[in-house]
């Protein structure tokens, strides 16, 4: 929010900002790598800004050779020259911010309710709103870019392995993310592909890797009951074998949540789904590129329980008989959460741009996730049409609001132009 007219150092040297940089929010100057020109010098380097010049000095920055490589020092009161550790004279620039600005932004930092620039929500027209949640959605699959190429680097480039972490991963809906990501870890796929056509030696390979055929690590009550149950002691006999010729150490089963869960998503339903798409070969990342439309990976994430399990929630506990398909909703997420940033992420490693256009078309087939993120707003007025805008408002909650960094964001600028 620059004032109108040419903008002068406190000598009088003239500039122009080509490009503010990177803001940056830890430790260091506000700005990285800004290009400026200033007296019709060309230069790139870092941006600090203060209230006062002499903050430099109450600041220490002065003695910080993370400091050196400030080209622009900006602040509201040049009440004296700045110099970096090696000496080096500081051109300044002064930029008072109007009062109203700063009540404004006063406002939105001391504000209780939430989100705290609900007001100026209803003001700010569609299409710009839009063009925000646009961006959003781009930098939150960007993001979700970057967690994927980490496994990537983790499983030496192998985007099969990467893609059944981050399914296996989403597979946990949230609460058992993390054990089902460190589950399909410990799964070698090379391994299990010997027995994929046998449906139960892959849900002795699942099940055992995640440590619930051990019943020595089991509460009493379910231990008791799990061990008077003949599926259940077949899945361990199968699983003994199948350690043995492997080599195979199951994951500590202490990871793994049940407490306020529905039984739905308990992780042995979960599994056992997990264990029958792969079966079915759908677990494939070649089989995820070969889907167009949004219609196709609901067909491929479609699937349901072994027969024992539709009529079991836990071993040795019976239940009403329902085939347990993987319902409407979880689809999407898995959609949402797998199949799209798989494909963006990938789309831009081999730069196939038709592949990232492909992952945004999908977002915007999807209806609306329905969270309280979500629920909050649409109170405040935001309209949500499709899974594209509730993702970035995701994003815009997670990485702007939580942060209190309403001065990078185009909702919180509006609301400090906001007149009172």
């Amino acid at each position: 929010m620059l004032p109108v007219g040419e903008l002068r150092t406190s000598d009088g040297q003239e500039v122009e900002i080509i490009d503010s940089g990177l803001a940056n929010r830890s430790a260091g100057p506000d700005f990285f790598n800004s290009k400026l020109r200033i007296g019709g010098v060309m230069w790139v380097g870092n941006v600090e800004i203060h209230t006062k010049s002499s903050d430099w000095y109450a600041h220490g920055h002065d003695k910080d050779h993370h400091y050196d490589n400030v080209v622009l020092h900006v602040a509201s009161e040049i009440d004296t020259d700045v110099r970096t550790c090696d000496g080096k004279l500081l051109p300044q620039l002064r930029i008072v911010v109007p009062q109203g600005v700063e009540e404004n932004y006063a406002m939105l930092l001391n504000e209780d309710r939430y989100p705290p620039c609900y007001r100026a929500i209803p003001t700010i027209p569609s299409l710009s709103m839009h063009s925000w949640m646009s961006a959003l959605l781009t930098e939150r699959l960007e993001n979700k870019t970057v967690a994927v190429e980490e496994r990537l680097k983790r499983y030496s480039g192998s985007w099969e392995d990467t893609y059944f972490v981050t399914l296996s991963r989403n597979f946990g809906f949230g609460v058992n993310g993390e054990a089902f990501e460190t589950w399909a870890e410990s799964i070698q796929l090379m391994s299990v592909g010997h027995h994929r056509d046998d449906i139960f030696q892959i849900e002795a390979f699942f099940m055992g890797q995640a440590g619930l055929l051990d019943a020595h690590s089991m509460p009493d009550r379910h231990k008791k009951r799990a061990m008077a149950d003949d599926y259940f002691n077949k899945l361990a006999a199968e699983y003994t074998y199948l350690a043995h010729k492997f080599r195979l150490t199951h994951i500590d089963p202490g990871l793994w949540k049940l407490l306020r869960l529905r039984p739905q998503n308990f992780p042995y339903i979960r599994l056992s789904q997990l264990a029958n798409m792969y079966y079915k070969r759908r677990t494939a990342f070649a089989d995820l590129l070969d889907c167009c439309e949004v219609k196709d990976v609901e067909k491929l994430f479609s699937t349901n329980v072994t027969e024992y399990w539709k009529t079991h929630y836990m071993f040795g506990e019976e239940c009403r008989k329902s085939d347990k398909n993987l319902s409407a909703s979880s689809k999407r997420l898995l959609i949402v959460n797998t199949a799209v940033p798989m494909l963006f992420a990938y789309g831009k490693n081999i730069g196939d741009d038709s592949l990232c256009e492909r992952a945004l078309r999908f977002m915007e087939q999807i209806k609306a996730e329905n969270n309280h993120i979500v629920r909050m707003w649409k109170e405040c007025g935001m309209d949500v049409r499709d899974a594209g805008d509730s993702q970035a408002l995701i994003e815009l909650k997670k990485v702007y609001c939580d942060r209190k960094d309403c001065l990078r964001c185009r909702i919180g600028y509006e609301y400090l132009k906001i007149r009172r």
